[in-house]
């Protein structure tokens, strides 16, 4: 069968395909419309077999689809290619329906160079953009302003660099400047030093586009940034919306009205600490597949974009590398037609870059492992026995091992998790016997359930996963490990390095039950290690960051109402591991965001007791101060948090309790910035206070 391409009167990036028994017909105006058109016919082949009908005319809903390329030592891949394999990436995303391509520029908050890199960043980034303008697709450029601007010649010397760096480029199409992350430049000084910019970058490139964006504002910065835009500056092309905005998509849609086009930068590469955190996440996973693992989230993509992109013009996704390849794949089709299935886009994508449309099932499947408590999900490992029958076509390339090495990841926390709470169960157990059994034999017990061995499925997964690794290194660059791949840090997608962290307490366990049996009360000190949820003190116990395990936790409107949790309640996990001496429940915390408190509800309470709380703060490393009310009124005012894990008491006046209900909240300051995270708390224990007789109550006669 032949395939020719002619030219016609079309939209820019509509075409026409005409098909015959012998002959396929293209007519296109432009290099790109040429381009779509053949990712639709790759959409459309089964087998070699073109399933199409015999004309169709197509065009893209959106005007701009575009995803992010970071050329730096903070990516989880991109930084070792080199220009082919770049360049082929580039057409890929053409393939798909990508009209942008913005690359990071060379001045963002990163190291200066990557040591994996084969070339100067300024180097690639010139081989790259020649690579995207001429295949007839926009060059962009991600450009923060990282100086400060207060000091005298800092801007010129801004200005200066990017003339410079914007000399070297073939072509450059839009300009994107964060308002943060990073940067952290007023709207009083960034609005001026944009226009500067703009002035430069259209003596070169007269039609480039410029926008910026509300990131890492506080409501103090965000109302002057409002005033410049009500100003109308000419310079000024469009507003992105991205992470770090503390305004979601509907207000600015209110607050911009209409005044600017809006475009979204939407996250696509990350799970927690992030845009869209993945909903009641289990700790498990947090703890080791981390913040930037391979993460398909078919279902998920469908309602943020559903949430995000009404009256806009299009996106740019946010991506880090590779991790995220079904993502921007997602994000690709739904700006070409907002219509587009999750199931199609599978099919779609087991066409053009596994040839197994057995493949077509699997993104589904992984985000559905990540539902719940993965010890009680047998569907995991059905998920890797799906993957095992891929059989992936000779011409595939490494995406089919993104998936394997996601499943086996998936099943083989699943079978430590088991192992390892069956082990704090049996040690748990034996430690609340110490009363009767004695001190020495309940901690020699609780010894012995701990060090029992891996069940026999574990070793064979951890050398899958390791396999898997080695190959996605060989062939796509990526670094799952610092160690073995030269990644910059175990955050930025490198979790082979955390498969094997312990999921249960036993390093603080260990250390409390050396140091209890040298006290005089060592059986009742094991009996406390061994009793965590304080059932002896009638405890309404919270372990919060664990979904199946926070039952007064009020959790908002949720992910498919809010699914950037800007009013729901946040489950999250600290950069720690139970390695260090932290427990489960500490690592794990839940938060709200910005003004949103952390809520607990408490229903059914006796009506004639007193009650105190004992509450721990503990998470990340923050010391932002946090205020305590309940049913509205204060219990403590704004107090940092000292060091990394606290505990604080604090009595409940029996007034607030006398209706059987409380609502407990944890505020910050308002009006803040950034990710607008920063009040966690860990665990919670409501206690109530051991009735007192009315002889002995206080005031009563003697």
């Amino acid at each position: 069968m032949s395939i020719t391409f002619l030219s016609a009167k079309l939209a820019p990036e509509a075409f026409t395909i005409t098909t015959t028994p012998r002959a396929i017909t293209i007519r296109a105006a432009t290099t790109r419309a040429r381009l779509y058109a053949a990712g639709w016919l790759l959409r459309h082949l089964d087998d070699l077999t073109l399933t199409a009908p015999a004309h169709i005319t197509d065009a893209p809903a959106m005007a701009i689809r575009g995803t992010q390329i970071g050329y730096r030592a903070k990516n989880n891949s991109y930084d070792a290619w080199t220009v082919p394999m770049l360049t082929r990436r580039i057409e890929d995303f053409a393939l798909l329906g990508g009209n942008r391509i913005q690359f990071v520029a060379p001045v963002s908050d990163d190291a200066a160079t990557s040591p994996l890199s084969p070339l100067p960043a300024t180097e690639t980034l010139i081989a790259v953009a020649q690579a995207t303008h001429r295949l007839g697709l926009d060059v962009a450029l991600f450009y923060p302003l990282l100086r400060d601007y207060e000091k005298p010649g800092s801007a010129d010397a801004e200005v200066a660099d990017f003339t410079t760096l914007a000399a070297k480029l073939p072509a450059l199409d839009a300009l994107y400047i964060p308002g943060g992350d990073p940067g952290h430049t007023a709207p009083d000084r960034l609005f001026p030093l944009a226009q500067r910019i703009a002035g430069k970058l259209r003596q070169r490139f007269a039609k480039a586009e410029v926008l910026l964006s509300t990131q890492g504002f506080d409501a103090a910065g965000l109302d002057p940034f409002h005033v410049q835009l009500a100003k109308h500056p000419r310079w000024l092309t469009a507003i992105f919306v991205g992470p770090q905005t503390r305004d979601g998509i509907a207000e600015h849609r209110r607050r911009i009205a209409g005044r600017y086009p809006i475009e979204t930068y939407p996250d696509t590469a990350h799970t927690m600490h992030a845009q869209f955190p993945i909903p009641d996440w289990h700790p498990a996973f947090a703890l080791t597949e981390g913040r930037e693992p391979v993460n398909p989230r078919p279902a998920a993509t469908d309602r943020i974009f559903a949430h995000l992109a009404p009256q806009t013009r299009g996106f740019v996704s946010y991506s880090e590398g590779v991790n995220d390849d079904w993502n921007v794949t997602q994000w690709f089709r739904l700006g070409w037609n907002p219509a587009t299935p999750a199931s199609e886009v599978a099919q779609d994508y087991a066409r053009m870059f596994v040839g197994d449309m057995a493949f077509a099932a699997v993104p589904l499947a992984l985000e559905s492992n990540w539902r719940g408590d993965p010890s009680a999900n047998a569907g995991i490992d059905a998920t890797l026995r799906l993957v095992g029958t891929i059989r992936p076509a000779r011409w595939a390339d490494w995406r089919i091992d993104l998936y394997r090495y996601r499943a086996t990841y998936d099943a083989l926390v699943r079978h430590r998790l088991i192992a390892a709470k069956a082990a704090q169960g049996e040690a748990f157990w034996t430690l609340r016997q110490a009363p009767a059994t004695g001190a020495e034999p309940a901690a020699v017990a609780a010894r012995f359930a701990y060090a029992r061995p891996e069940p026999a499925i574990v070793a064979p997964l951890r050398a899958d996963l390791t396999a898997i690794a080695d190959r996605l290194w060989q062939r796509a660059r990526m670094q799952l490990s610092v160690a073995r791949h030269g990644a910059s840090h175990w955050e930025r997608g490198a979790n082979l390095d955390r498969a094997d962290i312990e999921l249960n307490d036993r390093t603080v366990v260990e250390g409390e039950m050396a140091q209890a049996l040298t006290r005089p009360d060592a059986a009742a000190r094991l009996y406390a290690i061994g009793d965590p949820w304080r059932t002896r003190d009638m405890a309404l116990y919270d372990d919060l960051g664990d979904p199946t395990a926070e039952p007064h936790l009020v959790r908002g409107p949720g992910f498919d109402a809010d699914p950037q949790s800007m009013e729901s309640a946040i489950d999250g996990v600290a950069d720690h591991i139970p390695d260090q001496g932290w427990r489960m429940a500490d690592l794990s915390y839940a938060e709200g965001l910005y003004e949103t408190p952390m809520r607990l509800r408490y229903t059914g309470l006796e009506r004639g007791r007193r009650y105190r709380l004992v509450a721990r703060w503990a998470g990340e490393d923050y010391a932002l101060p946090m205020r305590l009310t309940g049913n509205g009124v204060e219990l403590h005012p704004f107090r940092p948090r000292h060091g990394d894990r606290e505990t604080v008491e604090t009595a409940i006046p029996q007034r607030l309790t006398a209706g059987g209900a409380l609502t407990l909240e944890w505020h910050r300051p308002a009006n803040i910035g950034g990710g607008g995270r920063g009040h966690q708390i860990a665990q919670t224990w409501l206690i109530p206070e051991p009735l007192v007789p009315e002889s002995k109550a206080p005031g009563a006669e003697q």
